[in-house]
């Protein structure tokens, strides 16, 4: 039987690596083909592999929490063969992933890794005790930063697969052992290549932090979630690429509404589809893009690419709290049905999980709306390399003065604000401006009379 190696998928455009969350199948185990093996995050989405045949997966070659980089191997994989209980005992644990290889040539190889290689053989606790339970490197790692010697690690209860010592278990350890926050020892030949690694212990206490000296009373220390962190840091790239300016409108939507609110019913059972705002905004975008291509574009350097085909990210919020973006892709084909149809599906698999790497990856042009939350507007953040994004604001009645022949009047109107963020570098003021006031246009301009299809 023929022994392949599992290689890490490209899964997107621009992802060129992967961090390693939870091993679906155990070394040793019968897969069959296309059964996922392996959970796998990225900063765009969370993903599953799957094994190419049937077959045993022989070994795997990197441990929970490794970042492994797209076309490297994390398996070893027998395609057709059977699992044995000699084979599984063997090979029951995930194997420490092995240093690559250095470029130059092996008498420099051999001069400058023989002192770290002696080293750490020296001061390194073993991946096994005594008893027999794996150490994976991470756990390895943090102990010899911490000096904790073997015997330590071998009284540590571990509350990961047949009790092994996880992450969560050292810091715990650690803490106890005294004080709440653990912070790594000085470099030495044994750590050297490896960046300086801090770890946090959640708490709660009554004194003040040193970060809120003027606030009084009790406080939490949560720890990002992974997606809150890959967030945070393209929110902070954003600001620090863009120089951002942003334009406001209030548009007048009564038609619109009074439309929507005349046809969902209708629409729904004639297209099996429920109709929000949402697509009926979508669709005025989509026209102002096109009156305006300059807002559908990103940075190359001194370039500005103008794209052709308009794919429209929609700003999502999850039941986590975090935040994810959609992709409609040629979002200018799309009549309303079809806009319709588009929205409601990736909002449904951004509520169960299920988007893919392609379906958040190649957006164009961002919207996001606020007026979900009950906000009127907001000074959204461009999804980068975008130049803009637009926050659509909770639609609400309120006097409004109206131009008539017989004279102005006040009215109850549905009105709504749109919020305009763009990149100052490539959309000046004119640009940005003009496109937003041309989407509020699209959208006074919806006539009462439009037929459900079209």
């Amino acid at each position: 039987m023929a022994i392949i190696e599992i290689l890490l998928p490209k899964m997107g455009e621009s992802v060129a690596e992967a961090t390693i969350i939870k091993f679906l199948v155990d070394a040793g185990a019968n897969v069959e083909a296309d059964q996922a093996v392996v959970e796998i995050a990225t900063d765009k989405v969370d993903s599953e592999v799957p094994a190419p045949e049937d077959g045993v997966l022989v070994e795997w070659l990197v441990s929970e929490d490794d970042v492994v980089q797209v076309g490297d191997p994390i398996a070893r994989y027998e395609i057709g063969g059977e699992a044995t209980s000699s084979a599984s005992a063997s090979v029951s644990s995930p194997a420490p992933k092995s240093e690559p290889s250095p470029v130059p040539s092996q008498d420099v190889v051999e001069m400058v890794s023989a002192p770290l290689a002696a080293a750490v053989v020296v001061t390194s606790p073993a991946r096994t005790g005594k008893s027999g339970r794996f150490y994976s490197p991470l756990v390895r790692s943090i102990a010899l930063e911490e000096g904790v010697s073997m015997e330590n690690l071998e009284s540590i209860h571990g509350t990961g697969a047949e009790g092994r010592v996880t992450k969560k278990d050292m810091i715990a350890y650690l803490a106890n052992r005294g004080g709440t926050t653990v912070t790594t020892a000085k470099p030495t030949p044994a750590n050297l290549t490896k960046p300086a690694i801090a770890y946090k212990v959640s708490a709660s206490s009554d004194e003040p932090h040193p970060a809120f000296k003027s606030v009084s009373g009790g406080y939490e220390i949560v720890e990002m979630d992974r997606m809150r962190k890959m967030i945070a840091k393209h929110m902070v790239d954003s600001v620090q690429t863009s120089p951002h300016v942003t334009s406001f409108v209030e548009a007048d939507v009564t038609s619109l509404v009074l439309w929507r609110n005349k046809n969902k019913k209708e629409f729904q059972e004639k297209f099996g589809e429920k109709l929000t705002f949402t697509p009926l905004i979508a669709e005025a975008i989509v026209k102002a893009i096109g009156d305006f291509p300059g807002v559908n574009a990103s940075i190359d350097g001194d370039n500005v690419v103008i794209h052709k085909g308009i794919h429209l990210g929609m700003a999502a919020a999850l039941p986590t709290g975090n935040l994810i973006v959609p992709v409609i892709k040629n979002a200018n084909s799309y009549n309303l049905q079809g806009l319709a149809r588009a929205i409601n599906d990736l909002a449904n698999r951004a509520r169960l999980g299920k988007l893919g790497p392609d379906d958040i990856s190649g957006g164009t042009y961002t919207m996001s709306n606020v007026g979900t939350f009950g906000n009127v507007m907001g000074t959204p953040i461009i999804n980068q390399p975008q130049v803009g994004i637009l926050a659509l604001g909770a639609i609400r009645k309120k006097p409004a003065v109206i131009e008539t022949p017989e004279g102005d009047v006040i009215a109850i109107r549905h009105m709504m604000f749109l919020s305009h963020s763009y990149d100052h570098r490539v959309v000046d003021g004119q640009l940005g401006g003009s496109f937003v006031q041309r989407v509020a246009d699209y959208l006074e301009a919806f006539s009462l009379d439009r037929p459900l299809e079209g």
